[in-house]
């Protein structure tokens, strides 16, 4: 039996996502209530007047727009790929009230936005102009983490009680002896990890920091659980994570199908949808008939409008009894395809989110995989465990945890993921330690902070280099250059237009002094980020206006912030930390995981550009720099300050 104490636990989290939730939803509130439609664009939650540049149906049937929005309105925005949005005709006084109709965010650019329209047929407003698009606040998620929170406190069945004790209190995972197992794609660090997935009863852990193969090691170990296991649920807290994790298993022809709305999901994998697959089913036909002689009864109905004779109202009666009884038949039959393809596949893929889906409500599996488990709330992290009677973490804790809005949320446990507490109090966690991403002298400074010096560089990235003898680091120093930050007095945002000048310098210099093409041509991608926002976006802006880099280079750099690119990686990292002032205040840096993150990033060469005056006041910025000084990769911005492109403007 759970204690009472784990109970008060959950209890108390229940209480902190409604925090969180008040948070997010005030937060909401003053950029949309209230406001008008000027004013909501300035604060980034509405795009209007739009343009629709082009509209058509999906693979899976549903109505995508790609709109546009004037070049004048170049300010930032809050939409991203997955946002539910209200899609709005604002028409002229006189008619008939506005329209609307919900959709979702397929991506999105600085004056572009592709949606997925909730609505079988284009409407008729959409030709009419006057069109806008607003963020809508999705209550939803917090209503389904909330719900599952209850039931593992009030309703969970004895093997939910079993794993509240393994993974909250004193309760010890176990393991079962078997046979060792070594799969050819693994080393051995990685072999040792799937034999721990394989032999555990309750819960294992990956510990996978970047680039040591996680993905991959967990791949094998859906693989190999296959063997004994009919089905398998995989999920993450992202949709990217399920992504790609699901686009891995079929490269080994591993049969998935992706729950989610199309629109989250990555086109490469679209086919891989529980939508597209309904569409490819025996029996979708019969059900497309169905609705269309539902629509054609309905549309024979409209015909007796206004006609109130006995014969004629009986008539239409017995139209809308007859569209009635298609739309059920059809709704019966399209659960009954669903249900088909979800139990005839062997492993069903979403988001943690995305297993609240009334789609997969009766489904049970024998394991869970948790993918980047270290990135999701724990809320959002028990929903797919209580479909399951065992559960396999892989994440990495010492990288970025999951946003939270509520500081006070934060502060008082929420920001604590399920991973963090699993391996706190367990002892079933096995770290990769063989990375394949970076050259070592990268590797080697979070190596020592996060990694407790138990990382090595796989042979073929160990010294890797973007042409022969370049340095993979250097810190480029703008102390005693007078580069002070700008505080923006409303979002608390900081910028640094000097320190983005000498960026751009530097990477335009970097490249002159690449003798040989062939080096540059073999350069697949560059990121620039920063972890302040207001930095990005004028960055971006710079970028976008200015033709400092011919269109070969152009198309391979990449400017965003640091928490976006988490999960990815880049032959070349510019890192712009912008803050520098009198007081030695960093502000969010003090999370040194952001720095982890952003260091990690990068395969072949890192430059980080900041203030050492000011971040030196932090221990760890301390270590970092008596790092760079180690390794004698520190310069000097002064020596960027000549014949700086006047091109580059803010």
């Amino acid at each position: 039996m759970v204690n009472n104490k784990i109970n008060e636990e959950l209890t108390n989290l229940v209480g902190l996502l409604r925090q969180e939730k008040e948070e997010d939803l005030k937060q909401y509130k003053l950029r949309v209530e209230g406001t008008s439609l000027s004013e909501r664009r300035k604060n980034g939650v509405c795009w209007y007047p739009v343009k629709i540049e082009k509209s058509s149906f999906s693979t899976a049937e549903q109505l995508i727009v790609k709109v546009s929005r004037p070049p004048e309105q170049n300010g930032a925005h809050l939409f991203q790929s997955g946002k539910m949005v209200n899609f709005f005709s604002n028409v002229s006084p006189g008619s008939n009230g506005p329209e609307s109709v919900p959709g979702v965010v397929n991506s999105v650019s600085r004056h572009e936005m592709i949606i997925t329209l909730n609505a079988d047929y284009q409407p008729d407003w959409l030709n009419d102009g006057k069109l806008g698009i607003q963020l809508l606040f999705d209550e939803i998620v917090y209503r389904e983490m909330e719900k599952g929170l209850h039931k593992l406190i009030n309703k969970p069945s004895k093997r939910i009680d079993e794993l509240k004790q393994i993974l909250l209190g004193d309760g010890e995972a176990r393991h079962e002896n078997q046979e060792t197992l070594c799969a050819p794609e693994l080393n051995s660090n990685q072999n040792n990890a799937l034999n721990s997935v394989m032999s555990a009863r309750d819960v294992a852990i990956i510990h996978g920091p970047p680039g040591t193969g996680k993905t991959t090691t967990l791949v094998q170990a859906i693989i190999y659980s296959l063997r004994k296991e009919t089905q398998v649920l995989v999920c993450a807290p992202s949709n990217a994570a399920v992504d790609l994790i699901a686009e891995k298993l079929g490269e080994q022809n591993v049969d998935v199908v992706r729950v989610g709305h199309p629109a989250r999901i990555n086109e490469e994998i679209i086919i891989k949808t529980l939508d597209v697959k309904v569409t490819r089913h025996r029996q979708y036909h019969e059900m497309k008939e169905l609705r269309k002689s539902a629509h054609e009864y309905l549309q024979m109905a409209q015909q007796y409008k206004g006609n109130n004779s006995p014969e004629d109202l009986a008539q239409r009666g017995n139209l809308f009894t007859q569209a009635k009884n298609c739309r059920l038949e059809a709704k019966l039959l399209a659960t009954e395809i669903r249900r088909d393809i979800l139990n005839s596949t062997r492993v069903i893929a979403t988001t943690l989110l995305g297993t609240a889906n009334p789609v997969l409500q009766t489904m049970h599996f024998s394991t869970v995989f948790i993918d980047e488990a270290a990135q999701g709330l724990e809320p959002a992290s028990w929903l797919p465990i209580l479909k399951s009677d065992r559960v396999v973490f892989a994440g990495d804790h010492c990288q970025l945890p999951p946003t939270i809005q509520s500081f006070r949320a934060a502060r008082e446990g929420l920001a604590l993921t399920l991973f963090e507490k699993a391996i706190q109090r367990n002892r079933a966690d096995i770290m990769l330690t063989e990375q394949y991403r970076m050259n070592k002298s990268i590797m080697e400074f979070p190596n020592r902070h996060f990694y407790k010096n138990e990382l090595t560089a796989n042979s073929k990235v160990h010294d890797w280099t973007v042409f022969p003898n370049d340095a993979p680091i250097e810190f480029i120093d703008t102390a005693g250059c007078g580069f002070f930050e700008q505080v923006n007095s409303k979002s608390k945002s900081a910028r640094n237009p000097k320190e983005m000048k000498i960026l751009f310098k530097h990477l335009s210099m970097y490249f002159d002094s690449i003798e040989i093409p062939y080096y540059i041509d073999d350069i697949e991608n560059i990121g620039i980020i920063s972890p302040y926002k207001a930095q990005v976006s004028m960055m971006q802006e710079t970028f976008g206006q200015t033709k400092m880099f011919s269109e070969d280079i152009a198309q391979k750099i990449a400017v965003n912030t640091i928490d976006s690119f988490q999960g990815q990686e880049r032959d070349i990292i510019y890192i712009s930390l912008v803050r520098s002032n009198k007081k030695g205040e960093i502000g969010f840096l003090k999370d040194t995981r952001r720095m982890n993150v952003a260091m990690t990033r990068a395969r072949k060469k890192l430059v980080v550009i900041g203030d050492s005056a000011t971040i030196g006041k932090h221990p760890f910025y301390r270590k970092f720099l008596d790092y760079i000084d180690e390794i004698g990769a520190c310069k000097s911005a002064s020596d960027y300050l000549v014949s700086i492109p006047e091109v580059i403007k803010i």
